[in-house]
């Protein structure tokens, strides 16, 4: 299995949304999710984040699943995203996966792993992937 990479910038919107028509307090949120990529991904995304945060500062959590679709690498088709992270006293972990057999039309059988860097409040992504037969 060849291991491919992909990088480049992305724009995402993160719009606040209501539980029990309620907006979350700081310390559990619901946020829609809306992303441009950029680069070796072209492409839409669209998902659901949940978040909790805690009393001290820079100790949080969140996770999500957003639906990507465009071309990667040329092909072209869907996949999702699963992201699970913490930020521990400012220290960061974060995992992002492509949830499995979630590949369409030329992306069937994508598997991998997202990373996402912030640097001066731009976005981009660093993306490990390859296709299982």
């Amino acid at each position: 299995m060849l291991t491919q990479h992909a990088n480049g910038p992305f724009e995402v919107k993160l719009v606040p949304q209501t539980i029990d028509g309620k907006f979350a307090d700081k310390v559990l949120g619901h946020m829609t999710i809306d992303k441009v990529f950029h680069g070796d991904l072209e492409a839409t995304s669209l998902g659901q984040m949940l978040s909790a945060g805690t009393g001290v500062k820079g100790s949080a959590g969140y996770v999500a699943i957003e639906k990507v679709t465009g071309t990667l690498g040329g092909k072209s088709g869907s996949f999702i995203l699963q992201h699970s992270a913490t930020m521990n006293r400012g220290t960061p972990e974060l995992l992002i996966h492509v949830v499995p057999d979630s590949g369409t039309d030329e992306l069937t059988g994508l598997t991998g792993k997202m990373d996402i860097v912030v640097e001066n409040g731009k976005h981009a992504y660093d993306f490990h992937y390859s296709f299982t037969a």
